[in-house]
């Protein structure tokens, strides 16, 4: 079924509390996704949407959600919980939670978000106060459904978002769990940034007749200007501190592969007087809301995280996203660079590539059906590329051999003289008599090498008497 695009958001006939708090959020066109769902959700359809990070999924099934709640009020409040929000992480779910206090702000609808890792009694006292909306990771979800706080036999809407991830971090069980406690009559809506073969099996499984609305699935937005650096590992921070040195950096996500390297890279800019913050899944709660909440408010200018920001964290004007290490799924990647040019915005995304990136790059390159510029850096002549390679324990270069890396300014090229001129060889190092010392044929009366008897024979000293701690010094005998 197709959907005609509306131009403003009058036109998709919301109701006026609505209206005007999409106008206080100074939103005034829906985009494609929340053009095509809107209204099928309204129809009261199931629906499968697949859309890419960034293209306002959120607002695409809240709206629907919070307008026929109200309607529903209007005539007379029921109790129980009237929809469902499904999603895989706790940093989703808040996020989900901001845009129903966002988008439900003049309406009658009350909403509360669970999930673990924090205490339950503020999340119980939320729900026995009565809630039509309810935001929920699986393991709380479940939990508190087996102690009988939550029941869903008066549920209508049933949401399942990021369904890819969901399956990705082992959730299928938990879902079908879920899914097993819905009414016959539940309207199921399911998301998901990517559309693989199990996620097509699962949409069979949950939805009845869906309709099915797809946006420029595994592409980044058009608005996302992508560039990558060609360069040494050790060559990365010297590649930062230039791009920060020419303006300041504002609203810059640097994503790393570990939450190990997470922390060294954070710490590395904090000296280098960097306003930075990090963010990893060692966090608690609590610090990981701090964090994101210095950084929404422009307290902090650059966050480093590992993939756990690159998913369900709406903030609008993220300026730069920097991959100093390439994921090795390429989806991985869309979803990071996702959160910049959101909304329609402009954003720019620079991959930061060592020469064994090469396989990783060309996934995404194939995914994303697009080539990357490469930022040109200054070559390095062939006698420091053979001091570099040197220093970092590499063979030198052979004369004939095709070389790619580059440097990026003169910088760069001296300190990596200053590596070679430090750098020692092993014919130059302190050196053991037994193991440095070449196979040599035996001589002398005893068989054994001439440096092996030099070294017996400084090293082997006369035995001496030594005193026993407890019993005294030995009685001497004549």
């Amino acid at each position: 079924m197709a959907h005609t695009y509306y131009m403003t958001f009058e036109q998709l006939e919301l109701i006026e509390p609505i209206r005007k708090a999409l106008k206080k959020e100074k939103y005034t066109t829906p985009t494609p996704i929340q053009a095509e769902a809107i209204p099928v959700v309204l129809d009261g359809s199931d629906l499968l949407g697949c859309a890419q990070t960034g293209t306002g999924k959120t607002a695409a099934f809240s709206i629907p959600i919070i307008q026929k709640i109200e309607e529903r009020i209007s005539r007379g409040r029921k109790p129980g919980i009237k929809a469902l929000i499904l999603t895989p992480t706790r940093e989703l779910a808040i996020q989900i939670g901001e845009s129903f206090t966002a988008y439900g702000r003049y309406t009658h609808v009350k909403h509360t978000v669970i999930f673990g890792g924090v205490g339950q009694k503020p999340q119980t006292d939320a729900l026995e106060r009565g809630v039509d909306v309810l935001i929920a990771t699986p393991g709380r979800l479940l939990d508190l459904i087996n102690q009988g706080f939550i029941r869903l036999d008066t549920l209508e809407y049933f949401v399942l978002d990021e369904a890819d991830r969901m399956l990705d971090m082992g959730f299928y069980d938990d879902i079908m769990q879920v899914y097993k406690l819905l009414p016959a009559t539940c309207q199921t809506i399911m998301f998901s940034a990517t559309m693989p073969p199990k996620i097509r099996t699962l949409a069979q499984t949950i939805l009845k007749n869906p309709e099915e609305v797809k946006i420029a699935i595994s592409r980044p937005p058009e608005t996302i200007m992508q560039t990558a650096y060609v360069c040494y590992d050790m060559q990365k921070l010297r590649i930062l501190e230039d791009l920060f040195s020419k303006s300041r950096p504002q609203r810059v996500i640097i994503f790393s592969s570990s939450k190990m390297k997470v922390k060294e890279l954070a710490s590395t800019l904090k000296r280098m007087k960097f306003n930075v913050a990090a963010m990893h899944s060692d966090l608690e709660q609590s610090q990981r809301e701090e964090v994101m909440k210095e950084f929404k408010n422009g307290r902090i200018d650059i966050l480093v995280a590992t993939d756990v920001v690159s998913r369900g964290i709406d903030i609008n004007d993220i300026k730069l996203v920097i991959n100093f290490d390439i994921p090795h799924d390429p989806e991985d990647y869309v979803h990071r660079i996702g959160r910049t040019g959101r909304a329609g915005s402009h954003g720019l995304a620079i991959m930061l590539a060592t020469r064994e990136d090469g396989r990783l790059v060309d996934a995404i390159e194939k995914l994303t059906k697009q080539t990357f510029e490469q930022k040109p850096l200054r070559p390095l002549s062939r006698q420091a590329r053979s001091e570099m390679r040197r220093a970092s324990g590499e063979r030198p270069e052979r004369r004939g051999e095709r070389e790619i890396e580059r440097v990026d300014t003169p910088e760069d090229e001296r300190l990596a003289k200053e590596r070679a001129r430090a750098y020692v060889p092993p014919s130059h190092r302190n050196r053991d008599p037994i193991f440095d010392t070449p196979y040599r044929e035996r001589s002398g009366a005893s068989g054994k090498p001439e440096e092996l008897r030099v070294f017996e024979r400084e090293t082997v000293r006369k035995p001496r008497q030594a005193a026993v701690l407890l019993c005294g010094f030995p009685r001497r005998r004549d």
